[in-house]
């Protein structure tokens, strides 16, 4: 079912950090047709949440099992009228009930140029690593739909970035998440007027 209003609703899915979490709030944070209405972390101690308080965001805890039911996770994304999902460095994959019903309205951010370096295992400094022992010239980031696989959905953006200079993974995953925060949020709003504009036709 899609919730679309006046204001689209976005619930940010993390489990670290939140550094693309926080780009995204303080984009949208003035946006007059889109904000994130809902923080949800798989870790209770994630500094994500943190960032979402700051911003007076509403949170929610979900453990892994508590996000294969799909009874409890529904109900509340329904009571803060979510229309769209971002993944921010979210841990855990996405159930089917959530892909079906949020179909092209979950989007992922990658650190690396899909299909390469992706699929399960594949998340931070893992990927940089590998892009590091494998001399690659060029890394860059992927947006991307989910689907129910690791890194599998239609890709809707990529940036490449060079990294023949770069001389340890570190290194690589600077310059990444500089790319990162740099293109994350007007990729979504980019996405969510896409949408909403062929809601309307």
């Amino acid at each position: 079912m899609i919730y679309l209003c006046s204001m689209t609703n976005i619930a940010i899915f993390a489990s670290g950090a939140g550094s693309n979490a926080r780009k995204i709030i303080e984009y949208f944070a003035n946006h007059t047709s889109i904000r994130v209405a809902l923080v949800l972390s798989n870790n209770r101690s994630a500094g994500v949440l943190d960032i979402a308080k700051t911003h007076q965001i509403p949170i929610a805890i979900c453990n892994k099992v508590t996000l294969q039911k799909e009874e409890e996770i529904m109900p509340l994304l329904h009571q803060f009228h979510i229309d769209f999902i971002a993944l921010a460095g979210f841990m855990v994959l996405i159930p089917a009930y959530l892909t079906v019903a949020f179909q092209n309205r979950i989007i992922n951010i990658h650190p690396a140029l899909l299909p390469k370096y992706g699929g399960k295992g594949m998340y931070g400094m893992h990927v940089h690593e590998a892009v590091f022992q494998q001399q690659e010239k060029e890394s860059g980031i992927s947006i991307h739909f989910v689907n129910a696989k690791y890194d599998d959905g239609d890709i809707i953006f990529q940036e490449k970035i060079n990294i023949e200079s770069c001389e340890n993974a570190t290194e690589i995953a600077s310059k990444v998440l500089a790319c990162e925060h740099a293109n994350y949020a007007k990729v979504i709003e980019k996405v969510v007027i896409e949408f909403r504009e062929k809601e309307s036709e």
